[in-house]
């Protein structure tokens, strides 16, 4: 597995990494080294534990073995290096509060749950509202909301935090053409601006055209590198198993495909 070049820090670190539910295995030792300032993608099969590792990295759920660094710390301190978009399906968009105070609350990590944000609070988070468009909405509630504008919102609070390290979990399932072409802006835009960022995504067509860097997971790791070396027949086939079947790619994708795979659908 390739390793990440000696002069870049590791972003994301994790060995022996295991999570059971009910005790039944969801993430079985699980060992990575993610590069600082990447675009890294994260893909598999249903099932695989993709949205259990973003959770695990964030220690929303408890490891049964293993550990988690992120930028070299663990814990609350590397918890607080991270920015976390959820899918859109797992938020109560029925929570009576506005666009605003949703993209604020990603400022508590800061100020703290009993502290009143400040101006410059307020200013940060009217910041990311305009760098995903949705000013223009701060004062709507959220269930009066497309599910395209609810991503952005979760977005605009991922931005709030002003973190290294961004975790999102599938921000292009489900949305319309604008809110896509919001989001792969402002991955870029991250990226440039040296943060790290980990997306769960499902269109294995946009892989090569997305992602510098590639995780694929079936419970374990099954390949982890620059995307070009994972993104291979041989590794597709290992974690998809018999659920990989090999088509030809839309023409209007326009992205590279793995030689010899010309696109591959789950």
């Amino acid at each position: 597995m390739p390793a990440v070049p000696s002069d870049v820090p590791v972003a994301i670190r994790t060995r022996g990494l295991t999570v059971a539910y009910r005790k039944e295995p969801v993430l079985q030792a699980v060992d990575l080294d993610l590069p600082a300032g990447a675009l890294v993608g994260l893909v598999g099969p249903n099932g695989a534990g993709k949205s259990t590792l973003l959770k695990a990295l964030l220690g929303l759920v408890a490891p049964y073995a293993g550990w988690v660094s992120i930028l070299g710390r663990g814990g609350a301190a590397a918890r607080r290096l991270v920015g976390y978009v959820p899918q859109r399906e797992s938020v109560d968009w029925d929570f009576p509060v506005d666009v605003l105070d949703v993209v604020l609350m990603g400022r508590y990590g800061r100020i703290g749950l009993f502290r009143r944000p400040s101006r410059q609070d307020r200013e940060r988070a009217w910041e990311a509202l305009e760098q995903v468009g949705m000013a223009a909405f701060a004062r709507r509630q959220i269930s009066q909301l497309s599910g395209g504008q609810q991503q952005r919102v979760f977005l605009a609070r991922a931005l709030a935090q002003d973190a290294e390290v961004y975790l999102m979990d599938e921000p292009l399932a489900g949305v319309d053409a604008a809110t896509e072409a919001a989001v792969l802006t402002l991955l870029q835009r991250l990226r440039a601006s040296g943060k790290t960022v980990l997306v769960v995504h499902h269109d294995l067509h946009a892989v090569q055209a997305f992602f510098d860097w590639l995780v694929l997971l079936n419970r374990r790791v099954v390949a982890s590198g620059p995307t070009a070396q994972v993104f291979t027949p041989d590794n597709l086939q290992a974690a998809y198993g018999g659920r990989l079947a090999v088509l030809p790619a839309p023409s209007e994708a326009g992205a590279p495909v793995a030689p010899g795979c010309q696109g591959v659908m789950t």
